[in-house]
């Protein structure tokens, strides 16, 4: 499948505590672009609003979706399934946007076999250490959790080098010039495509 003309397909991905979402928000609102929401078999928090953050859907209605070829991209992530609808995406594409997808590794994988036309960015901190720093700042976690969630970014960082399908891996040293240069990356590949 491919995306229409006009339209292009954005996957943004990145560890926890490197900016992407910042990033991402910063690309829609300066692109004018559409965030695809994802359809999550987790429990909706009192902080999140259903269709917007999530789709929050039942375990046996995901299992619908996956069984008639309803999703994008799929990850079952602690016990709960998240995935992309196929239908938005391809709606938002046809009708010339820039469609945003904050997936991770494995999503991105599937996402280039159905899109090969599609634009992949990671991004990754300016080093481990400042990683490890971020997350720390970010004080909404206990250090254990901390040390996991740094374990399993230097993973998804490895993981998304040597997955081969990422088009560009964009440093967030300096927030501002990152968002400048994820807005020129995509600027650039529209104009190619």
């Amino acid at each position: 499948m491919s995306s229409e003309r006009g339209g292009l397909l954005l996957v943004i991905s990145g560890p926890s505590g490197v900016g992407k979402s910042t990033i991402s928000r910063a690309v829609l609102q300066r692109l004018n672009a559409v965030f695809s929401v994802s359809m999550t078999t987790r429990p909706q928090s009192s902080m999140e609003t259903d269709d917007v953050d999530y789709d929050f859907v039942t375990a046996e209605r995901f299992q619908q979706a996956i069984d008639k070829d309803e999703l994008l991209e799929w990850a079952e992530v602690f016990s709960h399934r998240y995935g992309t609808p196929r239908q938005p995406v391809t709606e938002q594409l046809k009708s010339g946007h820039v469609v945003l997808l904050e997936i991770d590794v494995q999503g991105a994988v599937q996402v280039r076999k159905k899109f090969p036309e599609a634009l992949m960015l990671f991004i990754l901190p300016p080093g481990k250490e400042k990683l490890l720093e971020r997350l720390r700042g970010r004080a909404r976690e206990d250090e254990q959790v901390i040390q996991r969630r740094y374990a399993e970014a230097q993973c998804e960082m490895h993981a998304a080098q040597a997955s081969g399908v990422y088009d560009h891996f964009l440093v967030n040293d300096d927030l501002n010039l990152a968002i400048e240069r994820a807005v020129d990356i995509i600027e650039e590949w529209r104009k190619r495509t």
